[in-house]
Formats: C-alpha cells, sequence, structure tokens
C-alpha cells in the first residue's frame, strides 16, 4: 500500500487473514472470496488490479459486509508492521 492506494493482492490478504474469508476460484483476472456467518455465506469479488480504484474498493467491501472504515485501520495496522521490520 503507498499513497493510500490498495492492490488487489493486498485487498485479498486483508480479507483473508483478518477477516476470515477463503479463496473459492478465479477466473481471469479476478479472485472469488467467501466467508460463512451465522449460517449464510458471503461472497465477494476482487479485481487484481496494481491499484483498486476507491468505488471498487467500497463495491467489494459492500459486498464482503466489511466496513471500510474497519479495514483501512487494519490494512494500515499490518502496513506499518512490514515497515518495522
Amino acid at each position: 500500500m503507498s499513497k493510500g492506494v490498495l492492490s488487489g493482492k493486498e485487498v485479498i490478504k486483508v480479507l483473508c487473514r483478518e477477516f476470515g474469508f477463503y479463496f473459492v476460484s478465479q477466473k481471469g483476472s479476478h479472485v472469488k472470496l467467501r466467508k460463512k456467518l451465522k449460517g449464510r455465506e458471503i461472497t465477494t469479488v476482487i479485481p487484481l488490479h496494481k491499484e483498486l480504484a476507491p468505488g471498487t474498493l467500497k463495491g467489494v467491501l459492500d459486498l464482503a459486509e466489511v466496513d471500510i472504515e474497519e479495514f483501512l485501520i487494519i490494512a494500515l495496522k499490518i502496513e506499518e508492521k512490514i515497515k518495522l521490520r
């Protein structure tokens, strides 16, 4: 993550590590992730772009039922941990 821009791969890492999603499939440059929550499945699709547009990120997180502010706070913490190493 640089200058507040997230790549598709970075979004996938955060959703899988911190929000309990797992890989389902990939078709072309789009990855499908899923998680089970209270007897139902939540699915989201992430394009593997180098930089996700803000609206694209919002759409991915809306499908994932993840709060964008919570997601960004966690993503920033992960980036800080990486820089400290």
